[in-house]
């Protein structure tokens, strides 16, 4: 059976993406083949260095106005797209490219909370700010609408009234970093 390859797509830090790739490091079946960003200082390119992983930078016109990241995912011969904090909307071009083999991650458990502009310490300070008594993550298949499209799994966390949208993170990192890597394994490789 040939190595599923996976390309990781972000915009920041590069934590899930790290987990992502320390997780299948030595597995025959299921490889990070690289790992793409989007904006031009962000540290998930150091994480990949670090990790022996290719990165590339691309901009809003490759993303958008071109075909320069679905060549470069072609040359990679990915076989599915992992958004690890990547906070664009996926163009057109790789949705069509990858249909249903584009899976993303949110710190929340949707539908709530999700949309234009719902990532990160936005989407816990709205969880707070709304009193709710627990949130979670949510692992789906991507379609043309931000944070929509079939759901995975999803893992739910209790919020207190003393959570910040600090400690509220921590508790949804916690969470991405136990069953993120598992749920694409068990996505990716053929049953």
């Amino acid at each position: 059976m040939a190595t599923i390859r996976l390309a990781v797509l972000g915009s920041g830090n590069g934590t899930n993406a790290q987990r992502i790739a320390e997780y299948f490091s030595g597995n025959p079946a299921v490889e990070v083949a690289c790992i793409v960003y989007n904006k031009p200082d962000a540290y998930i390119a150091t994480r990949a260095r670090n990790l022996g992983i290719e990165a590339r930078y691309f901009g809003r016109d490759d993303f958008y106005r071109s075909n320069r990241v679905a060549d470069y995912l072609a040359q990679k011969k990915t076989d599915w797209v992992i958004l690890a904090g990547f906070l664009w909307l996926v163009p057109a071009n790789l949705l069509q490219a990858y249909p249903g083999h584009i899976i993303n991650i949110h710190p929340a458990l949707l539908p709530l909370y999700g949309g234009r502009g719902m990532y990160g310490e936005h989407v816990h300070e709205a969880v707070i700010a709304h009193h709710e008594t627990e949130s979670g993550i949510t692992i789906h298949l991507v379609d043309e609408q931000y944070d929509h499209g079939t759901i995975l799994f999803q893992a739910r966390c209790s919020v207190s009234p003393n959570d910040t949208p600090d400690t509220l993170a921590q508790k949804i990192h916690s969470l991405e970093y136990e069953h993120f890597p598992r749920v694409i394994e068990q996505t990716v490789l053929p049953r």
